[in-house]
């Protein structure tokens, strides 16, 4: 199983997205510019439907295939 953390990291740091603090847990806590949210980002994806839904909540047209 193919692990999304880096990846999903990566795309959020190319469109501006920005790291504010960690959070409970294994999570992370990212601001988006495009819709202005706090996102909340697992450290720990495994599966490629979390990593597209995190992308879709941040506002990034971008999806794993």
């Amino acid at each position: 199983m193919a692990e999304y953390e880096k990846k999903v990291r990566a795309v959020l740091t190319q469109y501006n997205c920005a790291f504010v603090r960690r959070g409970k847990g294994d999570h992370d806590i990212w601001y988006s510019p495009i819709t202005n949210r706090h996102i909340t980002v697992d450290t720990k994806i495994k599966s490629r439907h979390t990593a597209n839904a995190i992308l879709k909540q941040s506002g990034i047209d971008y999806r794993f295939r």
